[in-house]
C-alpha cells in the first residue's frame, strides 16, 4: 500500500505563510526524489520544488524562489513546503510527488492535493 497525504493548505491573505506537509507511507521514502507541484484552475499542472534523495539538493521554480523553501524528514516520512510572502497567483492546489531516484526504472506516486488560497 503506498499512499501520500497532503496536509496544511488553506486561506491566507497576501503576505503571509503556510506550510503544507506530506506524509508517506509504504514505500522507501528515503530512495525518492521529493517535489511539489501545483495546478490552479484553467492552467497546466507546474513543478514548484524539489528536494534530492536522500536531501540536501534543491531546486525551485523562478515564481517561487526566494519565498519557498522544501524540506525532508526521512526519518518521519515527510516533506515540507515552507511558503512565505504569498501572492494571491500562489493559489493552486498543491500536489507532492516521490519519484524513484535510484536507477532509471520509472516510478512515481502523487498525493491527493490539498488547496491554497491566497485572498487579493
Amino acid at each position: 500500500q503506498v499512499q501520500l497525504v497532503e496536509f496544511g493548505g488553506g486561506l491566507v491573505q497576501p503576505g503571509g505563510s503556510l506550510r503544507p506537509s506530506c506524509a508517506a507511507s509504504g514505500f522507501t521514502f528515503s530512495n525518492y526524489d521529493l517535489s511539489w507541484y501545483r495546478q490552479a484552475p484553467g492552467k497546466e499542472r507546474e513543478l514548484v520544488a524539489t528536494i534530492t534523495s536522500p536531501g540536501g539538493n534543491t531546486n525551485y521554480a523562478d515564481s517561487v524562489k526566494g519565498r519557498f523553501t522544501i524540506s525532508r524528514d526521512n526519518a518521519k516520512n515527510t516533506v515540507y513546503l515552507q511558503m512565505k510572502s504569498l501572492k494571491p497567483e500562489d493559489t493552486a492546489v498543491y500536489y507532492c510527488n516521490a519519484r524513484y531516484a535510484l536507477s532509471l526504472v520509472s516510478r512515481s506516486y502523487w498525493g491527493q492535493g490539498t488547496q491554497v488560497t491566497v485572498s487579493s
